[in-house]
């Protein structure tokens, strides 16, 4: 048998790198297709994450000029106000030992008392699961004759009606440090964690707590609200003002 000449040798060493080539071509090819693909993706999955924080800010702000009783749905989504004899006037616990409230959420109770930390700041107005004080905290504000707009997931969940919350929110902020006790609100979110996952009434998604009186008579005050109103809010105001609190001198 004859030995391939030279010539075919070189011929076919030249087809095979030339397959080669277009392999290695092709493979670089699906890569770069891979990575394009992954890297829309993670383009589409950041831009979807971004989309309702958008989408939220924008409905925030078509409330700018709306006043708070019309933010929302009617009072009559809302029960009537519930009251039961309050204790703990006055009765502090050292931070971080834990209090345990009966009800979801609290209007009164022992609590911490921790300059800077409890109570809140009368400058934050609106909270969300991630900043929210912890509640030995907040029942100090409610001492105080803060009323607290507590609102669970399904408000949370919704942009429309957080929204709306925030906005009710901004209306109590002021600016600067005026210190308007009027203004002694706080939105904050009542989570699944809270007190072992105690819910709201059933349907009920919004809630209002107040606590007046004084050390040696007090009462807490709870309205449940199966959706956002300001309407029934601005009402809860009038009926519970922070002049009515055990401590409303206070900030």
């Amino acid at each position: 048998m004859a030995k391939p000449s030279k010539t075919a040798k070189t011929e076919r060493q030249r087809l095979i790198d030339e397959t080669l080539k277009k392999q290695k071509s092709a493979e670089k090819r699906r890569g770069n297709v891979i990575i394009a693909g992954a890297v829309v993706i993670a383009l589409l999955i950041v831009g979807v994450a971004a989309v309702p924080p958008i989408l939220g800010n924008f409905k925030e702000a078509a409330y700018a000029d709306t006043p708070v009783d019309e933010i929302g749905r009617a009072a009559s989504v809302c029960q009537k106000p519930i009251e039961k004899t309050g204790e703990d006037v006055g009765t502090h616990v050292d931070q971080p030992q834990t209090v345990k409230y009966d009800t979801a959420p609290p209007a009164f109770g022992a609590h911490w008392n921790v300059a800077g930390v409890a109570p809140a700041s009368f400058r934050e107005k609106f909270y969300d699961e991630d900043d929210r004080p912890p509640l030995e905290a907040l029942v100090h504000n409610l001492e105080h004759g803060y009323t607290i707009l507590w609102y669970d997931d399904t408000i949370a969940d919704s942009s429309g009606k957080l929204a709306q919350v925030k906005a009710i929110a901004r209306k109590y902020k002021g600016s600067g440090d005026n210190q308007n006790f009027r203004n002694k609100f706080i939105a904050a979110p009542w989570t699944d964690d809270d007190e072992g996952g105690k819910k709201f009434p059933q349907g009920q998604h919004v809630a209002f707590t107040h606590w007046k009186g004084d050390s040696a008579s007090s009462t807490g005050v709870w309205q449940y609200c199966s959706d956002v109103s300001g309407d029934a809010l601005v009402k809860f105001l009038d009926t519970y003002p922070y002049t009515d609190a055990p401590e409303a001198t206070i900030p």
